[in-house]
């Protein structure tokens, strides 16, 4: 296995870590560092074969990645839409109080 397919499973392993863990610095830091470890692995291909199997990895672990970001964007959606109401309602509250 090449050096350059070793970074990328390596930063593959630990973005899933970050991930499990919801540490959203960490996520952007190794977002960065998987893409940078693509390039490399691309001009250093020496076995197509396992190559390709850790570019089908790395997919899967961004598509769990996605469905996970969307989750947590429509969790923060929902908390802002209620922390909004609640500033509402206290504005009434203060009107008439």
């Amino acid at each position: 296995m090449s050096a350059a397919v070793q970074i990328l499973e390596e930063t593959g392993s630990a973005l899933r870590v970050a991930l499990a863990s919801h540490d959203w610095d960490a996520i952007g830091e190794l977002d960065q560092r998987c893409r940078q470890a693509v390039d490399e692995a691309m001009l250093d291909v020496q076995d197509e074969e396992t190559l390709r199997a850790r570019m089908e990895d790395l997919l899967a672990l961004y598509r769990e990645l996605i469905g996970v970001c969307q989750g947590e964007r429509q969790r923060l959606g929902n908390d802002l839409v209620q922390l909004n109401q609640s500033k509402q309602g206290a504005k009434v509250y203060q009107m008439f109080g």
